[in-house]
C-alpha cells in the first residue's frame, strides 16, 4: 500500500462486475470521465467486467498496491463480493454508492446462488455505517434504505442516464417484423422474477381477450440463469392460451432502437426496482408509460406516465384500453413524461459528484474500523487457491471441500 504524501487524491472506483450497456456500468463510465474531466487520477477495479470494457478496468486486487488513506473509494454496492471486502480493509475513504439489493425472496426455488447472494449481501451492507464517510442512494427509494441500514450521512446520486445507446439505427429486420398496423406492448429489462413478467402477461391477456385482440406484447431482456423462471412463462403462457407473447431476450442497441420506435405502449409490473431505467429510456422515444407503483417506481415517474396500485388483470386492461384509444391522452402523458424526463436531465450530475468528493476531503476522519487479524493472510490463501482453480482444476477438486461449497475459498 502507497504510503507517499498524495497533495490531491486518487478518486477510484470498486465494484463487483461491469457490465455492459447496463445501469450501474453506464453510471460507472459516467462517473470516471467526470473525474478525469476535473483533474482527478481515476481508475476502476472490478472483479469481472464484460469483454468489451475490460480496456477500461483493473483487477481489484491491484487496488490494494496504491491504496492510500488520503485517496477516495467509490463503491458501488449492489451485491456482496470479495471486492467489496478488500475495498473495506483498506486505509482510503469511501463513498458507497448503493444500487440496492433485491430481496431474496423473489429468488427462492428459482436460483439459490441468488438467494444466497442477495441475503448476503444485505447482511454485508450492515458493517458499512462505520466504514463510510457518506453512502448515496441512486434513488430517494435507495437513500431511504441506507437510513434504515444505519449510515449517518446519506444523500441522492441521481441517476442521469446517457441515450447514446438508443441513437442507432433501428435494425430493420426487427423492424420489418414488428413494424406493422397492430399494437405493440413493450417491456424492456431482466426476465427476473421482481419484475412479474407473469403479471405483464396477464394484463395483457386481459387487454387482448377484453378489447384488442390484434395487439402483440413484446418482452426485451437477458434471462441468463433464470432459464427456469422462463419456463415457467412459457408454460403459463401456454395454460392460458395467450397468443403473441415474443421473447426477444437480449438484443443490440439498434435493435432495442427499433424496439422503442414501434411500441404503442410501454408496461411494467415489477415490484422491485432501485430506479428503473427502461421508463425513462421509454419517456426519451416517447412511448407512453404505464407501470406499478412499487419500490423507485413513483419517484423516477415523478409525475409522468400512468401508475396503477392494484394488479386486477380487468383494471389494468381497462388502463392500457383508455391509454391506447384515446389520441390526446396519449399527447398528454407523453407531454408529462417529457417534463419529467427535461427535470432529471437538468439535474447537475457532474457538480454535485465533484463538490462531494471535495467535502469528503475535508471532512474529520473515521475511527479506523476492526478488520480479522487475518484478513490479509487469509486473502493470500485465497489468492493461491484461485490460482489452483484457473490453472491446476484437477488439484483443486482433490481439496478436502468441494469447489463452490463453504470452505477456505468462500470465507473472504
Amino acid at each position: 500500500m502507497s504510503t507517499q504524501s498524495n497533495p490531491r487524491p486518487a478518486v477510484h472506483q470498486v465494484l463487483a462486475t461491469l457490465g455492459y450497456g447496463d445501469a450501474i456500468g453506464n453510471e460507472v463510465l459516467g462517473i470516471r470521465e467526470v473525474l478525469h474531466a476535473a483533474g482527478y487520477a481515476s481508475e476502476i477495479f472490478v472483479e469481472t467486467a464484460d469483454l468489451r470494457l475490460a480496456p477500461l478496468c483493473q483487477d481489484y486486487r491491484d487496488l490494494i498496491d496504491i491504496s492510500h488513506p488520503d485517496n477516495i473509494l467509490i463503491h458501488h454496492f449492489s451485491i456482496g463480493s470479495r471486492a467489496s471486502r478488500v475495498a473495506y480493509a483498506l486505509p482510503d475513504r469511501m463513498v458507497l454508492v448503493y444500487h440496492n439489493i433485491t430481496p431474496p425472496e423473489y429468488f427462492v426455488g428459482i436460483h439459490d446462488d441468488l438467494v444466497r447472494l442477495c441475503y448476503s449481501g444485505r447482511r454485508e451492507l450492515l458493517a458499512y455505517p462505520a466504514r463510510c464517510d457518506l453512502a448515496f442512494g441512486d434513488s430517494e427509494f435507495n437513500r431511504r434504505e441506507l437510513d434504515e441500514f444505519g449510515f449517518a450521512r446519506t444523500g441522492v446520486l441521481p441517476v442521469v442516464p446517457n441515450f447514446v445507446h438508443l441513437a442507432d439505427q433501428p435494425d430493420r429486420t426487427l423492424l420489418s417484423e414488428f413494424e406493422d398496423e397492430r399494437l405493440n406492448i413493450l417491456f424492456v429489462g431482466r426476465i427476473t422474477p421482481n419484475k412479474k413478467i407473469e403479471d405483464v402477461i396477464r394484463f395483457f391477456h386481459a387487454y387482448r381477450v377484453k378489447h384488442q385482440l390484434n395487439a402483440r406484447l413484446l418482452l426485451v431482456g437477458a434471462y441468463g440463469g433464470f432459464e427456469s423462471y422462463l419456463a415457467s412463462l412459457h408454460h403459463f403462457i401456454a395454460t392460458l392460451g395467450v397468443a403473441d407473447v415474443h421473447f426477444l431476450g437480449h438484443v443490440s442497441n439498434a435493435e432495442l432502437t427499433a424496439c422503442y420506435d414501434i411500441a404503442d405502449l410501454f408496461l411494467s409490473a415489477s415490484e422491485h426496482e432501485g430506479f428503473c431505467v427502461p421508463l425513462v429510456e421509454a419517456f426519451y422515444k416517447r412511448v407512453p408509460v404505464i407501470a406499478y407503483a412499487a419500490a423507485a417506481v413513483p419517484a423516477t415517474m415523478d409525475g409522468a406516465g400512468v401508475l396503477y396500485d392494484t394488479k386486477d388483470p380487468r383494471h389494468v386492461a381497462a388502463v392500457m384500453h383508455t391509454v391506447l384509444s384515446e389520441p390526446r391522452l396519449q399527447e398528454e402523458i407523453v407531454r408529462s413524461q417529457d417534463a419529467a424526463l427535461d427535470r432529471l436531465m437538468a439535474q447537475d450530475f457532474a457538480g454535485l459528484l465533484t463538490s462531494t468528493i471535495e467535502q469528503v476531503q475535508q471532512w474529520e476522519r473515521l475511527p479506523t474500523v476492526n478488520v480479522r487479524w487475518d484478513f490479509w493472510s487469509r486473502f493470500d490463501e485465497w489468492e493461491h487457491l484461485e490460482e489452483l482453480r484457473l490453472y491446476r482444476p484437477s488439484a483443486y477438486k482433490a481439496l478436502p471441500f468441494a469447489p463452490g461449497e463453504r470452505g477456505e475459498n468462500s470465507d473472504l
